[in-house]
């Protein structure tokens, strides 16, 4: 955790120093000439959950339903059923008759590859999908630097918890591109900051959903059900609640929801302190069922929505690249949530070590200490 000229000891102790939308813009118009049968038209397909996940999904629909309101974008949208097949079959399909296609998810990798280099005259753009080796040159790479938004997050949590004890609840263990342990490693890191700079030791414990691929059997079928399961969720989060854990964090799509059901059940109990949920990709203060917004502190912001929009504006100005496209702190790509006011008191403790990062003194670390195999607990000590 070594900076490029400050250490993250020295960060820390200057720290504290300082749904219903309307479908019709997304549709084509019934008049002749309508603005929407002249505007760009954009394909995307959602991933298992589709939206109405309060999360990911959601997150890559309102930058679609932004782009039709400002950009005149004429939108198709599909979801697909989690199988290879039915994956590139959806991709092909809306490549016959878009100009741009886009994939939510990193499930999409090999099968948006595959079709695009089919439909060189079609862009194509995927969210969390790697360039890596075998990218053609009409795709994008839409990616986030996860570590840093939830490096942020962890700084709330410390600085916000009572008992010292937080926890991480990761979707999926062990993805190709170990995409939730991202989120876990700046969570974490944040934790620690805070740690060394308010002199008080905390403990964090993690917990996973599901396991990816079974280790023993690479080659088997692959398990993502820890994004769409929130009585795994549920289960993980009144297990840390009980624990003693009074804030969690979780990065584990959908599932979410379980955890903030957790939160609001166990803060309901007589005798119980109130404890936190903090959630992830959207805002999910504004997006989660009302009852229990009062227990979410604030939300990692991984911007989905913007390199939507951002991706479709290129590809209707004639600047679309095939590439990486790199979303962080330095360019509003990821950042923290502040609905419901819940860390005004500590803006400015979560602003100072932001700077730190923007201005590239050092690296928020991407690869947590420990696997993630199995639940683990740091012992975080200043």
């Amino acid at each position: 955790m070594t900076g490029k000229t400050l250490s993250l000891n020295t960060l820390v102790l200057v720290a504290p120093l300082a749904l219903f939308l309307s479908f019709a813009v997304l549709s084509c118009g019934d008049d002749e000439g309508s603005p929407q049968e002249s505007g760009t038209r954009v394909g995307i397909v959602y991933d298992t959950v589709g939206k109405g996940d309060g999360s990911f999904n959601d997150s890559a629909y309102e930058g679609t339903r932004r782009a039709g309101e400002e950009l005149g974008a004429v939108v198709s949208e599909e979801t697909t059923d989690g199988t290879e097949t039915n994956r590139e079959e959806l991709l092909q399909s809306l490549a016959d008759d878009n100009e741009l296609v886009i994939a939510v998810g990193f499930s999409f990798e090999d099968s948006i590859k595959k079709v695009a280099a089919a439909n060189p005259d079609t862009n194509f753009a995927g969210i969390d999908i790697l360039q890596r080796e075998n990218a053609p040159a009409n795709f994008a790479s839409l990616v986030f630097n996860e570590a840093e938004g939830s490096f942020l997050v962890g700084v709330a949590a410390a600085l916000k918890s009572e008992t010292r004890k937080v926890g991480f609840i990761g979707g999926v263990c062990g993805t190709p591109d170990r995409l939730i342990e991202k989120f876990e490693a700046g969570f974490i890191a944040g934790v620690l900051a805070m740690v060394k700079g308010i002199n008080r030791n905390i403990e964090v414990e993690t917990a996973y959903l599901s396991q990816f691929s079974d280790p023993q059997n690479p080659d088997g079928p692959i398990d993502i059900s820890g994004f769409f399961s929130p009585d795994k969720a549920r289960e993980a989060a009144q297990e840390m609640f009980v624990g003693g854990t009074d804030i969690v964090f979780h990065a584990s799509g959908s599932s979410g929801a379980g955890l903030f059901e957790a939160a609001r059940e166990f803060s309901s109990q007589e005798g119980n302190s109130k404890v936190w949920a903090i959630g992830v990709d959207s805002d999910q203060y504004n997006t989660a069922d009302e009852s229990v917004r009062e227990y979410i502190l604030t939300s990692m912001l991984k911007r989905v929505d913007t390199a939507v929009y951002n991706i479709i504006k290129a590809q209707r100005d004639g600047e679309f690249s095939g590439g990486t496209v790199n979303h962080d702190l330095a360019n509003d790509g990821v950042g923290y949530a502040t609905s419901g006011r819940f860390v005004d008191d500590i803006r400015e403790l979560i602003e100072a070590p932001k700077a730190f990062i923007v201005r590239n003194l050092f690296d928020v670390p991407t690869v947590p200490a420990k696997g993630c195999r199995e639940p683990q607990t740091y012992d975080l000590r200043y």
